[in-house]
C-alpha cells in the first residue's frame, strides 16, 4: 500500500516516534468555571434568537472568543502538544437543536482559527503545537433506534451525516487545522460517515491531513454503544489508515485499562491514543468528577509504562492541572514501539 504524504503536520509522525505526545483536556469543564449566562452565549449577534442557547458551547466562538482562546492557552501552557478545536457539536445536525444549523460552517472556520492562533503563539522549533480539528458524534445515531418500541426506526441517515461532516471538516481545514480528530464515537456507522466525508474532502482539495479516530466504551461490557468490541471497532475503521486509534470519555482510566490494552495489542503498527475522563461523575467535586490531577496522571502514566500509548490526554472533568500532571507522568516513558515501522513509512513519504 502506498504511504501517505501529508500536506500538514508533516513532522507529527516523527514526534510520535520520539515521545508520547500530549493532547489537551476538557473544554466543557473549563467553560463551566466561567459561570457564563444566557446573555454571554447570545452576545449581540444572537440576542434576539428564538431559542435558549446557554449550553451551546460552540456559540461562544462568536460571542466569547476570549474565553475559548484563554482555555486553549491554559492547556498549551500546561504542556499540550495538540489542541482540540471547540467544535464537538459544530455540525449542522447538532446545531439544529438550537435552530442554528446555518452557522455550523462558520463555527468550524472560527474555531480552527482561534486554536491556530493559540498554537502559533506557543509553538517553538523544538516544540511545535498542532490544531486537532474535532468532529464529535452528533446527537443523532444512524444505527440505533431512538424508539424502544421500534427497533428499526432511525432519526438520521448516512448521507445526511456525511454531508454534515463534510461541511464541518471543510471549515476546519479552511481555518487551519493540522489533524482531524473523529472522537467520542459511540456509533461506528456515524464514524464511517465522518471518515467517508474526510476522504471525500481530501480527495476534492488535494490536502491530506492525518486522522485520529477515538471510540468510547460505554460500560463494563467493553463495547461501544452500537455493540462492537474494541477489536471489532478497530477492524471497522482501520481502512481509514488513521495516524492513531484510541479511546476517550465515558470511563475513567481505571476502568479503561483493559480496553486500551486490548487496542494496543490489535492495532498493529498504528499509534494508540488515550484520553479518559477524570474518573466517574462526582457532583461534590469542583470539576464534577472524582479524580484529582495526580490520580489521573498516575493511572495514565501506568499505561505509558506498560507500552500502550503514543498520545495521552484528558476528557470530561480534566483541567490544565490534569494535563500538566499527565505530561510529566508520561515524559518518563517511551512511546508504543510497535508504531515505528508505520511512522518510518510515513516519514519517507512526507
Amino acid at each position: 500500500m502506498k504511504p501517505i504524504a501529508y500536506t500538514r503536520a508533516k513532522d507529527l509522525p516523527a514526534l510520535l516516534q520520539q515521545r508520547i505526545a500530549v493532547l489537551d483536556g476538557a473544554m466543557g469543564t473549563m467553560i463551566q468555571r466561567y459561570k457564563l449566562t444566557e446573555a454571554d452565549y447570545r452576545g449581540e449577534r444572537f440576542k434576539d434568537h428564538r431559542k435558549d442557547v446557554k449550553g451551546n458551547n460552540e456559540l461562544l466562538l462568536f460571542t466569547r472568543p476570549d474565553v475559548i482562546r484563554e482555555i486553549h492557552e491554559q492547556y498549551l501552557a500546561a504542556g499540550a502538544d495538540l489542541i482540540e478545536t471547540n467544535t464537538f457539536g459544530a455540525t449542522s445536525v447538532a446545531q439544529e437543536d438550537y435552530d442554528l444549523a446555518e452557522v455550523a460552517y462558520e463555527m468550524n472556520v472560527v474555531a480552527a482559527r482561534i486554536a491556530r492562533a493559540a498554537c502559533d503563539k506557543y509553538s517553538t522549533p523544538a516544540k511545535p503545537r498542532y490544531v486537532a480539528g474535532a468532529l464529535g458524534p452528533t446527537p443523532r445515531t444512524a444505527s440505533i433506534s431512538p424508539d424502544v418500541n421500534d427497533p428499526g426506526a432511525r432519526n438520521i441517515d448516512f448521507d445526511t451525516l456525511r454531508a454534515a461532516y463534510y461541511e464541518q471538516a471543510k471549515g476546519l481545514l479552511e481555518g487551519g487545522a493540522d489533524v482531524f480528530l473523529v472522537e467520542t464515537i459511540f456509533d461506528t456507522l456515524n464514524a464511517k460517515a465522518a471518515i467517508f466525508a474526510l476522504d471525500e474532502l481530501m480527495e476534492d482539495t488535494g490536502e491530506r491531513l492525518p486522522v485520529i479516530i477515538s471510540g468510547t466504551v460505554t460500560d463494563a461490557s467493553g463495547r461501544i454503544l452500537s455493540g462492537q468490541t474494541v477489536t471489532a471497532f478497530w477492524h471497522s475503521v482501520r481502512h481509514a489508515r488513521p495516524i492513531a486509534i484510541g479511546l476517550n470519555c465515558a470511563l475513567g482510566a481505571t476502568l479503561m485499562r483493559p480496553y486500551i490494552e486490548e487496542l494496543s495489542k490489535v492495532a498493529g503498527e498504528v499509534a494508540v491514543s488515550c484520553y479518559p475522563n477524570a474518573g466517574l461523575p462526582n457532583p461534590m467535586s469542583d470539576t464534577g468528577f472524582d479524580e484529582t490531577p495526580d490520580v489521573t496522571a498516575r493511572l495514565v502514566g501506568e499505561f505509558a509504562q506498560a507500552g500502550f500509548l503514543n498520545i495521552a490526554g484528558g476528557c470530561c472533568g480534566t483541567t490544565p492541572d490534569h494535563i500538566a500532571a499527565i505530561a510529566k507522568a508520561v515524559s518518563a516513558y517511551k512511546p508504543r514501539v510497535s508504531g515505528e515501522k508505520f511512522f518510518s513509512r510515513m516519514l519517507d513519504a512526507a
